[in-house]
């Protein structure tokens, strides 16, 4: 009688595992959707594909999250042509949890910089005094006229960058600009002339800043930010699945489901190497796989690309305390990591991001 016991408990795991088995081939032989899917406005439905269709290493993945909790992620998705792959939240932190920014949105603050370019309502060659009147910095007339809309997309704009100092680094108020180089001969990671470009948009467009992004990004894309203001810092707050709508607006290069939110032109000039001083800056977008680097703390490139374990056409917004969104059009790849800081305190890139791309490309061949 023992031994019938035996013989039927090994017969029902096998089954078991024949079952399993036969349900992940099933699985796998599932076509995967063709072409590039976009999540429908005002609701929270979203197509998805299992890693396993896409025949991703599925053995490595718990590896990767447990990662990614280890090193205080809060949301973290992945979009394979907009369908979403992966979507996990730890800490606390859930589908519905808005998380800040930081500089990421230095990135959203360029693409609506282009699309008031779109418009006609701002020329990015023309001089910053054209939008901010003659008296917005500490300057001579002679060197703030070399200043363009341009140079504060690039980094270029000479102003002192007071990097270390946290309160004039931040300071946009022309009591706090001041002159260290004509403007395209040094680049300076400089909060308070980035935040001049916001300004601008508000100067040229008739309403705010914050207006002209929900209208001309957010709403059309079903992004469900906001903007606040904390210690001088223009700051923008979304879910994680807002962050990956905006990423997979720059993966189609700028246009929704077939309507052109930025024009490819445009787009095409924000997302290549937009200066010879470091090479993997565009306008306000970080490039990898280039020459050169300047990081956010010092004005001297360094040989060698942002992520060497990142594809070398990835472009991504970063920001400070490790807010990631990583664009890979070659592997058509949107992702997504937000959360507090991996470790490392720092403004835009750090060693985080080369340490997660290990761990993503256990994961995704």
């Amino acid at each position: 009688m023992k031994s019938l016991s035996i013989v039927l408990l090994s017969f029902i795991m096998m089954f078991v595992i024949g079952c399993s088995n036969d349900a992940d081939t099933i699985e796998n032989e599932i076509p995967v959707p063709s072409g590039i899917y976009f999540p429908p406005l005002g609701e929270d439905t979203w197509e998805t594909v299992t890693s396993s269709q896409l025949q991703w290493n599925t053995e490595n993945e718990e590896e990767l999250y447990a990662y990614l909790q280890a090193t205080n992620t809060k949301g973290f998705i992945i979009l394979k042509n907009g369908r979403i792959v992966v979507e996990k939240y730890f800490n606390g932190h859930d589908q519905s949890t808005d998380w800040t920014w930081f500089s990421a949105a230095k990135s959203l603050t360029a693409t609506f910089v282009g699309i008031a370019q779109d418009e006609g309502i701002l020329n990015i060659n023309n001089k910053t005094s054209d939008y901010l009147g003659p008296n917005w910095s500490q300057l001579t007339s002679e060197k703030q006229d070399l200043i363009m809309v341009k140079h504060h997309l690039t980094m270029t704009t000479g102003l002192t960058p007071h990097l270390g100092d946290f309160a004039p680094w931040v300071c946009s108020l022309p009591i706090c600009l001041e002159y260290t180089a004509d403007a395209g001969t040094v680049w300076a990671y400089h909060q308070g002339a980035f935040m001049l470009l916001q300004e601008m948009i508000t100067q040229s467009s008739g309403i705010s800043f914050q207006e002209y992004c929900k209208t001309r990004v957010a709403d059309k894309i079903g992004m469900n930010g906001y903007w606040t203001n904390s210690l001088g810092l223009n700051i923008y707050n979304s879910d994680t699945r807002s962050m990956a709508r905006f990423g997979l607006l720059m993966h189609n290069k700028g246009v929704w489901e077939g309507t052109t939110i930025v024009s490819e032109s445009y787009f095409n000039e924000m997302t290549n190497t937009s200066q010879d001083l470091n090479k993997s800056y565009g306008y306000l977008w970080w490039l990898n796989g280039k020459e050169n680097i300047v990081g956010t703390t010092s004005t001297t490139a360094l040989a060698g690309p942002l992520v060497p374990n990142a594809p070398d056409d990835m472009f991504a917004a970063l920001g400070a305390n490790d807010q990631k969104i990583y664009v890979v059009p070659s592997k058509e790849l949107v992702i997504i990591r937000c959360g507090d800081s991996a470790g490392e305190m720092q403004l835009g890139p750090s060693s985080f991001d080369n340490e997660l791309w290990g761990k993503i490309n256990a994961v995704i061949p």
